[in-house]
């Protein structure tokens, strides 16, 4: 019976180093906090060698000028174009024009034959910034402490997680202006992308569960 409960399958959540997400940041279990920033894309190879050297060039500045580390990571994804298609039936529905009713029903044929047959693939540019910070106990000392007596300590959690929001904050500033100059859009994550973004990234069998409208409205 303790062998049973011993190999017992575990929880998913606990295969997830998050403790939770809140206000855009991404508290970890083992301590630490961190953003996530997502950055537009260049074509890099429709460039010419005089900005593809450049480009090169400002990157490599952009990241000398950091005094902390970064995560590039790209995230590879089947594109769910189901609500796409779906739009595309509703305005045949209301289409009066017979011809271009058959041609919208053609063109729905054609997309979807197309994906049954082809993945359709977006690519997504991520930034993780982190920030890892140690807290502090602060000893109370007093007249109890002189003869023996308990001394009480604390840990000024709130007043410490102030101070390193800031910090991190001050670290995606830095991270956005550099990137900026280079001529990329660079927009922070908020709690509800956060939470789609992890549920893609745990789940690579599934198509997109909506898509990210993150550079969007931004």
């Amino acid at each position: 019976m303790q062998q049973t409960q011993k190999n017992a399958a575990k929880p998913s959540q606990e295969f997830v180093a998050i403790k939770k997400v809140k206000d855009g940041i991404v508290h970890l279990e083992k301590g630490g906090i961190c953003r996530i920033l997502i950055v537009s894309g260049v074509n890099f190879d429709l460039k010419s060698e005089a900005e593809q050297n450049m480009i090169l060039g400002s990157f490599q500045n952009f990241i000398n000028t950091l005094d902390f580390s970064l995560q590039f990571f790209i995230h590879s994804r089947k594109v769910n174009i189901n609500e796409y298609l779906k739009k595309m039936r509703e305005r045949k529905d209301q289409e009066t024009n017979e011809l271009l009713k058959i041609q919208i029903e053609e063109y729905v044929s054609f997309i979807q034959s197309f994906i049954d047959q082809n993945d359709i693939i977006s690519k997504s540019f991520f930034v993780v910034v982190p920030y890892e910070f140690v807290h502090i106990k602060r000893q109370t000392k007093g007249i109890l402490s002189f003869f023996g007596g308990k001394t009480e300590s604390r840990e000024d959690e709130e007043a410490m997680t102030q101070e390193d929001v800031q910090q991190l904050n001050h670290r995606v500033d830095a991270v956005t202006s550099g990137l900026e100059q280079i001529g990329l859009r660079v927009v922070p994550l908020e709690d509800d992308e956060i939470v789609e973004l992890f549920y893609n990234l745990y789940n690579p069998q599934l198509v997109e569960k909506k898509g990210l409208e993150i550079m969007k409205g931004k």
